[in-house]
């Protein structure tokens, strides 16, 4: 069973120690059985069954009033990544896919869309990594020209979660105010527009519906846009400070649950007439499995907690818990599989599943290396100011 004392933590309250029980129970009971062989066919359910659920509605703002809350985002993604990471990733895109919505959206766009999202009723996505511009973000090339009332988008993205399922997506795009990361903007894109088409599908060694995307000539209205016109960057880099935190969430609650088949089996097996757990190789390994992740958790939380408290941005926290998290949790899941011997790399079993899924979470929303430098230049620049 796993470890709930973290919950203690003076980073929560009650209201969220109450999420994240019932969300908790809901998983359990829901979860066991989903069908990862159609993930896009797995997503559209569970995006359903979570907005029955009321999972989604933290995963934007209440068009009406409110604000995001991190710590319940974040304990929604580690509570579902323990129990199924196909459900996680549902959970996640429907945060992301919105989260210029939720904060630069007028009332009229929230209007439109989060309701939808929020129930279920529609699935987004965030379009932001191109063929050439991953990381690097401010050299995108795709455009959007304003003509008349409405701008023309041409260009391509790619790894795209959710391409080919969603609904609606936030989409950036170079509008030419200024060059590199000032010369893009933000728009929101119903599917389904003439000049929008879905070119390839992406697999992956952990099923997730993904694709490359490519416009023609694809109108839009101006309403589209949000925020200003060259605020793109900008508005990506807040969303992106807001979610880093829940993807270090996700790959913690895929650590926890690693641990937990590790204490299984190290208890249940014997050698040599005796548990494996009495091994003191294996202890250490259980020891440093238990440090990583409760060290995780705490930079995780932190994070969370900081920007729930009223910080303006968390770069350099929510960094250290994305870097740190999916890289020890790598390590936590290796051990895991290890200590599992030949039943570790058997197709089906959890410890492999966690070990597939885990390998995309240190690349996505920022690879390790690029954390690496976001914290580097923020501690040296904090300590020129200071």
């Amino acid at each position: 069973m796993a470890d709930k004392t973290f919950l203690d933590w003076p980073f929560f309250d009650d209201r969220h120690r109450e999420l994240a029980a019932s969300v908790d129970a809901w998983a359990a009971d829901s979860l066991a059985h989903v069908d990862h062989a159609d993930a896009d066919a797995a997503c559209r359910a569970l995006v359903r069954a979570m907005g029955d659920a009321g999972i989604l509605t933290h995963s934007a703002v209440d068009p009406f009033g409110g604000a995001l809350d991190v710590r319940s985002l974040c304990l929604i993604r580690e509570t579902l990544a323990r129990h199924d990471g196909l459900a996680d990733f549902a959970f996640a895109m429907q945060g992301l896919g919105t989260g210029a919505i939720s904060l630069f959206g007028t009332d009229a766009q929230k209007a439109e869309w989060l309701p939808l999202t929020r129930s279920g009723q529609a699935i987004s996505a965030f379009a932001l990594t191109e063929p050439q511009s991953g990381s690097d973000v401010a050299n995108s090339t795709m455009t959007a020209t304003r003509d008349g009332d409405d701008y023309v988008l041409n260009g391509e993205k790619t790894w795209i979660s959710n391409g080919g399922i969603a609904d609606v997506y936030t989409l950036f795009a170079r509008t030419g105010e200024a060059p590199g990361a000032k010369g893009l903007s933000a728009f929101i894109l119903p599917a389904g527009l003439p000049g929008f088409e879905i070119t390839e599908r992406l697999e992956t060694i952990a099923p997730h519906p993904l694709a490359t995307l490519r416009f023609t000539d694809c109108r839009i209205p101006a309403s589209a846009m949000l925020g200003q016109p060259g605020q793109g960057f900008r508005i990506a880099m807040s969303v992106l400070d807001v979610f880093r935190s829940t993807v270090a969430a996700a790959a913690l609650g895929f650590a926890r649950r690693a641990l937990d088949e590790a204490l299984d089996r190290v208890t249940a097996r014997h050698v040599q007439g005796a548990p494996l757990a009495e091994l003191q190789m294996v202890q250490g390994h259980i020891a440093d499995m238990a440090l990583d992740v409760d060290a995780s958790s705490l930079l995780v939380y932190r994070a969370a907690w900081t920007k729930d408290s009223g910080a303006p941005r968390v770069t350099r926290e929510a960094a250290m818990a994305k870097l740190f998290a999916t890289e020890q949790a790598q390590q936590v899941i290796d051990k895991a599989v290890q200590l599992h011997g030949g039943d570790g790399v058997r197709s089906g079993q959890m410890v492999e599943r966690l070990y597939r899924d885990i390998r995309a979470l240190r690349i996505y929303e920022g690879a390790s290396d690029v954390q690496r430098v976001v914290i580097a230049r923020q501690t040296l620049a904090a300590h020129q100011e200071g």
